[in-house]
């Protein structure tokens, strides 16, 4: 992947969530008429889908564009499913497809179905092959470094010439591989990568598979950290660890933020996540679906441009993801209002979250 920047706003989030609504509704009064977006998640397992991306798409696509409809489907990580979910919504007549790719790859085929049939098609989250219109997502390179700088912190003294697991993402995603690159770039040189192993569906029960074999392979002593692309995998990584009862968690990394990782990292068996600001990503999207629905350009939207295998100059909004630890939660998390204090103390991690600074029960901080 090739990415040009032409001009990057620091303030791009706000801009995004601030996109006037009245205008917008000027044209659905002068047309009269909406349309139906299409959005395509990729899985279930991994919980911000369901939890997060389609219910901030659903209200920011509502409140720029109020007679639009909202088309939903859930792949369950299976691509064929994919397939045959947007085929669907092309031939019911959706206008745009959000699409998150469950096999990058795979969906080459029907992305060019939808451009043959007047559909644009935006890449949501992960840059699928084949005509894409527009594509939104963090920058995955930025992700990795995150995740790899905060474990050689952890580790200390063992930063240096010592032994790191990586659990990788899934194979057919381009963020997998995007991610790997940017820890690589730091971890290259410092520490010895003994096993790296891909995780098809970004899978627990993978994960936790691969981090026995591991620990079978290596000793439960002898692994200094773990670099885990995201939660869903560290949950994984961190049973492993517990069932083959190793004493001493080695510092594991994360992403997405996912609550039960969150918990983790207050308990101490979770190092850091990446955190991904759901919101402005969801934005973005939903302005790029309404102005392709209209038949606008993207040029007041998109940030950068984008070379896939496939397609050149695709208009790109690229986020900043922002490493989070048991330090600032309070300053990520909880400002942001992705969850209240409440949530993620519960009554048995009181006396973490106190420790933590988190100690105002049920405030949204």
């Amino acid at each position: 992947m090739r990415t040009r920047t032409r001009h990057l706003v620091a303030a791009l989030a706000a801009g995004l969530l601030a996109i006037p609504l009245a205008a917008c509704a000027g044209n659905d009064r002068m047309g009269g008429n909406g349309f139906t977006v299409g959005l395509l998640l990729p899985s279930r397992s991994v919980p911000r889908w369901e939890h997060f991306d389609k219910p901030l798409i659903e209200k920011r696509l509502k409140d720029l564009c109020p007679r639009c409809g909202l088309e939903y489907a859930n792949a369950d990580n299976d691509a064929t499913r994919q397939q045959q979910q947007m085929t669907s919504m092309i031939t019911k007549g959706a206008r745009v497809l959000i699409l998150d790719a469950a096999d990058t790859r795979a969906l080459r085929s029907s992305i060019q179905q939808a451009r043959t049939a007047g559909v644009p098609v935006i890449a949501y989250d992960r840059l699928a092959e084949g005509p894409i219109s527009g594509y939104v997502s963090f920058d995955g390179a930025k992700v990795g470094k995150l995740q790899a700088e905060a474990l050689l912190k952890a580790m200390g003294d063992r930063a240096n010439g010592g032994d790191v697991v990586m659990m990788n993402g899934d194979p057919t995603s381009a963020n997998a591989a995007w991610f790997r690159k940017g820890a690589l770039s730091v971890l290259t040189g410092k520490v010895n990568i003994r096993r790296s192993y891909d995780t098809p569906g970004w899978s627990m029960d993978n994960a936790h598979a691969n981090m026995s074999a591991a620990i079978a392979a290596l000793g439960p002593g002898r692994i200094d950290g773990v670099l885990a692309a995201n939660d869903t995998m560290a949950a994984g990584v961190i049973a492993a660890l517990k069932s083959a009862q190793v004493r001493r968690l080695p510092p594991v990394t994360g992403q997405d933020a996912d609550l039960d990782a969150v918990r983790r990292i207050i308990k101490g068996e979770q190092l850091m996540t990446v955190y991904k600001p759901f919101a402005a990503e969801a934005a973005a999207a939903a302005a790029m679906a309404v102005a392709l629905g209209r038949g606008e350009s993207l040029r007041d939207i998109a940030t950068t441009t984008t070379d896939s295998l496939t397609t050149r100059h695709i208009p790109t909004v690229l986020l900043a993801p922002r490493a989070v630890t048991a330090a600032n939660i309070r300053q990520t998390l909880v400002k942001d209002r992705l969850y209240t204090i409440e949530q993620i103390c519960t009554p048995q991690l009181r006396p973490a979250c106190e420790k933590a600074g988190l100690d105002d029960h049920g405030a949204t901080g």
